[in-house]
């Protein structure tokens, strides 16, 4: 069931947004050399802590982090731990976080000192991909329309997406419907109205689409070990078209 939010709940899910956005901004701040991905979660628990937020990911189907750190091919649930970032990774962090019943969630990849050109085109595919997608989440459109613009991007500028794993509706839990593929056709799905709030999710791989989960059961990673990039932002359709709740710094 896709539920239409009110005012005063897109209110709410704005602030969780808000302070979702934060969270990650500060995180990536100390993505440097040498720093683990433990560190990194345990900055965020303490900004989690700081804002009276909660994370939404620790505990959730068991999972056991506060946040997600996927690094090179890993694509999505990176489990924070002893590893320790290098010069030329790309890493991406997955935020989500519950404030007052409301969630927020985004995720962002950044290039971690000197990394290839072709990595470097990647991530710009990404960040193309997630404006074509929320550009497409207006009124009277359909979730094919955010999915195929997703695709559409990715395989235009040569890379596969990942279609295991989806964007979302959110709201008063982190997962809501509708599913919203990284890939499909315009003029399919579920009409989109005012109301709705979506986590515009966008997973592409530089080779292959297909995936592989590892031995810890969550990390997923490319089944041909090239580089996977991952954006998101919770988005809330308006009248007027939609708004980006954890809008992307100012490059």
């Amino acid at each position: 069931m896709i539920i239409l939010r009110s005012q005063r709940e897109i209110d709410k899910i704005r602030e969780s947004s808000r302070i979702d956005r934060l969270i990650l901004d500060e995180v990536i701040s100390h993505v440097k050399p040498g720093i683990t991905t433990q560190e990194l979660n345990d900055i965020a628990v303490a900004l989690m802590q700081r804002h009276g937020a909660k994370s939404a990911t620790i505990g959730y189907k068991g999972y056991p982090k506060h946040i997600c750190v996927s690094i090179n091919e890993e694509i999505v649930h990176g489990i924070p731990g002893s590893r320790v970032l290098l010069d030329g990774d790309i890493v991406s962090i997955d935020v989500s976080i519950k404030k007052d019943d409301y969630y927020g969630d985004c995720a962002e990849t950044i290039a971690l000192g000197k990394v290839g050109d072709e990595e470097l085109k990647l991530l710009d595919a990404g960040k193309e991909a997630l404006r074509a997608a929320i550009e497409k989440a207006v009124p009277e459109n359909r979730i094919g329309d955010i999915s195929n613009a997703i695709e559409s991007t990715a395989t235009g500028m040569g890379y596969s997406v990942v279609r295991e794993f989806t964007g979302h509706g959110i709201g008063t839990s982190m997962h809501e419907d509708p599913q919203i593929p990284n890939y499909g056709r315009p003029g399919t799905g579920y009409r989109i109205k005012p109301g709705m709030v979506f986590a515009i999710e966008v997973m592409i791989n530089a080779g292959t689409s297909e995936t592989r989960v590892l031995d810890d059961d969550w990390t997923v990673v490319t089944a041909d070990g090239k580089p996977s990039v991952h954006f998101e932002n919770t988005v809330a359709v308006t009248n007027e078209g939609n708004e980006v709740l954890t809008c992307l710094k100012k490059k």
